[in-house]
């Protein structure tokens, strides 16, 4: 059936029911390609408009590819439609780009009437797919993390860095500043009023941390605490779990 509409329609004005057909197919194969992105993806809310995106833009490539047909000049005068259009949507992932890409794809070949080449491309990249979300490369090897803390400026780095070392997978110091403390008023012994203290300069530190699991992040957190040099730290983690 796939051979005969194959050669069926390889007019330039193909029959109705085989541009029908062409978009069934189409739809039948790019909402695979969702279903799959659905299921394999690690997001608590579904995407929904960018699952129906990718529905409807397997159907819009088969009908610019049945449209183009076999005319060069087709081909080029859509080339110059679409790059009037601005397109200025961003991908969050590159998991995402690719399942567009595939349902692009769908569409391109079904388009064609290489219905064979899109149902074997489409099974094959969504068993691949269910493959990798249950493989050891979709689970994440580390937690990351912000670490922020505050040293005064004659306090030796060095000791909280060995701490830092000793508990995390790896670190990256992404930035350091110095700054001066405002001036602050402390009651003198035996009544005698207040009296303003010096200005005091600090430094404070940004690093980027990763641990292998939260017992890590606990005893760090512990032993950071212990330093009595050491004030305002903050440790903070945002998409513990990979979010594709």
């Amino acid at each position: 059936m796939l051979d005969y509409l194959s050669l069926e329609s390889s007019t330039e004005f193909p029959a109705f029911y085989t541009i029908f057909y062409t978009v069934l197919v189409s739809f039948t194969l790019s909402s695979i390609v969702a279903f799959t992105h659905y299921k394999t993806s690690r997001n608590i809310v579904a995407p929904i408009e960018f699952l129906q995106s990718l529905i409807l833009v397997s159907i819009v490539s088969a009908t610019v590819m049945q449209a183009i047909g076999d005319s060069l000049a087709r081909g080029l005068g859509m080339l110059g439609a679409l790059a009037i259009i601005r397109y200025r949507v961003t991908l969050k992932t590159p998991r995402n780009m690719v399942f567009t890409f595939a349902a692009l794809a769908a569409g391109i070949a079904c388009g064609v009437y290489a219905f064979v080449i899109a149902l074997t491309g489409t099974i094959g990249f969504c068993i691949v797919a269910f493959a990798l979300r249950f493989s050891p490369l979709s689970k994440p090897n580390a937690l990351l993390g912000t670490l922020k803390f505050v040293l005064p400026l004659d306090e030796d780095i060095l000791q909280v860095e060995s701490v830092v070392k000793k508990y995390c997978n790896n670190f990256r110091k992404i930035k350091f500043q110095i700054a001066k403390n405002k001036k602050t008023q402390v009651e003198k012994l035996e009544g005698e009023g207040l009296q303003e203290t010096m200005n005091t300069e600090q430094m404070s530190f940004d690093y980027e941390v990763s641990f292998k699991d939260m017992n890590e992040i606990k005893r760090m957190h512990l032993a950071m605490a212990n330093i009595q040099s050491i004030s305002q730290l903050k440790l903070s983690f945002e998409n513990v779990s990979e979010n594709v």
